[in-house]
């Protein structure tokens, strides 16, 4: 039997299975993942701020090299900076 018959095949009374048949609702559970040591909320604000093309390679280069995002970064270098 050719693909296009065996095709056709499967969608013949297509229309009428869906109307007829009850349809079947996939049920999926959440759990929520529990955690050894839940980390505190801190209040937090959004600052923009424009810097040098160079120095932003720089920061996702380092961000690479010890697996750190920028917000990390930033927000360890600039706490360092204010209690100098």
């Amino acid at each position: 039997m050719n693909e296009k018959s065996t095709y056709k095949n499967k969608l013949s009374g297509f229309a009428e299975r869906l109307k007829t048949e009850p349809a079947v609702v996939a049920i999926q559970t959440v759990n929520p993942i529990s955690t050894v040591n839940p980390v505190e909320k801190v209040e937090e604000i959004q600052l923009n701020v424009w810097i040098p093309k160079a120095l932003m390679k720089q920061l996702k280069a380092k961000g690479l090299d010890i697996d750190k995002s920028m917000k990390e970064m930033v927000n360890e270098a600039l706490s360092n900076y204010l209690t100098q």
